[in-house]
């Protein structure tokens, strides 16, 4: 039985912080149209006052600027957080099925496969365990698996 307590900071690294760097591009660019249109809005703002409108428009890029920093400084960690953590459900169970397809192909049987409770991919496993049991009861032994796999090894290695 699988562990139920990660013992790797990243499952998949490179899976995992490529959807990561997809989320943080998302805030990005989310952040930038929060700047552009909050500036937008003040300069109008700005352009209706009757005499200190040429001071706030003076002033706007350093407030904006600010407002975009201190937005980037709290979304960014928090994104990574969220991102990394909600990529274990997906990547723990990409890692369980590889490290059980890689036992059956070294001759082993590994028996059921079973991922978290509360990890994705639950429909996958369960069709996976089934095509597992459909190929026990056709008499597809862990050795035959083995050798039939090493034959086709050799077959594209010559």
């Amino acid at each position: 039985m699988p562990h139920t307590q990660r013992s790797k900071q990243l499952i998949h690294p490179r899976l995992q912080l490529r959807l990561v760097l997809t989320f943080l591009g998302v805030s990005l660019v989310g952040l930038l149209l929060q700047f552009v249109l909050f500036a937008a809005t003040i300069s109008a703002l700005a352009a209706e006052l009757p005499q200190d409108g040429p001071l706030l428009v003076e002033r706007i890029p350093s407030y904006t600027l600010t407002v975009f920093a201190i937005s980037v400084c709290v979304l960014f960690p928090l994104t990574m957080t969220i991102g990394i953590l909600t990529t274990f459900r997906v990547a723990g169970p990409l890692f369980r099925f590889e490290q059980h397809l890689k036992a059956i192909a070294r001759g082993e049987d590994p028996g059921e496969c079973r991922i978290r409770k509360g990890d994705q991919l639950q429909e996958f496993c369960a069709t996976f365990n089934e095509a597992l049991v459909a190929m026990r009861r056709q008499g597809w032994s862990a050795r035959e698996r083995a050798s039939e796999v090493g034959d086709k090894a050799l077959k594209r290695v010559a």
